[in-house]
């Protein structure tokens, strides 16, 4: 009787949701819009020049693929996102980078030379272990930071800071990757954070350093257009920077959002409409490949 019930409550809730949210994974990557060559970001301030090996979404565009597509819960706005344009954002090889921007001030990076990267590592650590409680009262898996997939590294020259981190979640049999670049400018700091899995890094590594070299403030957002009179001084350096100082001002749910967006879900579109008090009733999430047409 149970087992009746439950099902044709599924089913009503199914019938009750709108077409576009029973989509085949080709019908919903047709409703995104790529777009390529120069990119403008919201706000003027920054611009990719996007290779042929590249493609943009917008922030509506890629709030629809980390929610619908990759099953994170909603966040805060980003910039847009840069996927590959050779393999599809919701395969197992697929990845983007998602673009935020911290506009928390000109960060002074004269601490990048001093940082104790093993005990910055220890420190985030049981950070995250601390947010776990939260996590499960939201519904999703305890998460542990595993260790850096790739030590952190400044580059003086060019204001650009690359970490990467290895993350691990509940049951998962695999490990993902959070790679991060910050790029330090006038009044703040862009946020590209690379999401896959860590059987991608050597890819990642690479495709990164492409990233980095189509990427930049605009004139008169730059990092050397700082003018020590007239502009604010953020209140963290390179080290708050790595341990994610700024993303604490987001309040729990902000950072809950950026860590979980280190492991994105392929997931049904529409059965995730459903919502996870269904899931947790049968035992669990069960995780549904979109990369083909049902």
């Amino acid at each position: 009787m149970f087992i009746r019930t439950l099902f044709s409550t599924l089913l009503c809730l199914l019938l009750a949701l709108p077409a576009a949210a029973q989509q085949t994974a080709e019908q919903f990557l047709a409703t995104l819009k790529f777009q390529d060559g120069r990119i403008t970001l919201p706000g003027s301030i920054a611009t990719l020049d996007l290779p042929a090996g590249f493609r943009y979404l917008d922030p509506d565009d890629s709030t629809r693929l980390l929610t619908d597509g990759w099953g994170n819960p909603p966040g805060p706005k980003t910039l847009g996102m840069i996927v590959p344009a050779a393999v599809s954002p919701l395969s197992a090889e697929g990845w983007g980078v998602v673009i935020t921007y911290e506009k928390d001030g000109h960060v002074n990076d004269s601490d990048a030379n001093d940082i104790k990267y093993d005990e910055l590592l220890k420190s985030m650590q049981d950070s995250v272990a601390a947010d776990n409680d939260e996590r499960k009262k939201q519904g999703y898996a305890p998460m542990t930071l595993v260790g850096w997939a790739e030590t952190p590294r400044y580059d003086k020259a060019s204001h650009k800071l690359y970490w990467a981190k290895e993350l691990h979640t509940g049951d998962d049999k695999h490990n993902a990757l959070n790679y991060n670049i910050r790029v330090l400018g006038r009044e703040g700091v862009l946020v590209l954070n690379a999401v896959a899995g860590m059987d991608q890094i050597s890819r990642i590594r690479s495709e990164m350093k492409t990233v980095t070299a189509f990427t930049d403030f605009t004139p008169g957002h730059r990092y050397t257009d700082f003018d020590s009179k007239t502009d604010k001084v953020a209140e963290y350096g390179i080290a708050a920077l790595i341990a994610g100082g700024a993303a604490a001002k987001l309040g729990l749910f902000g950072k809950l959002f950026a860590l979980l967006l280190a492991f994105k879900k392929v997931i049904l579109l529409g059965v995730a409409a459903v919502g996870g008090w269904l899931w947790k009733l049968v035992g669990g999430r069960k995780k549904v490949d979109l990369s083909k047409p049902k």
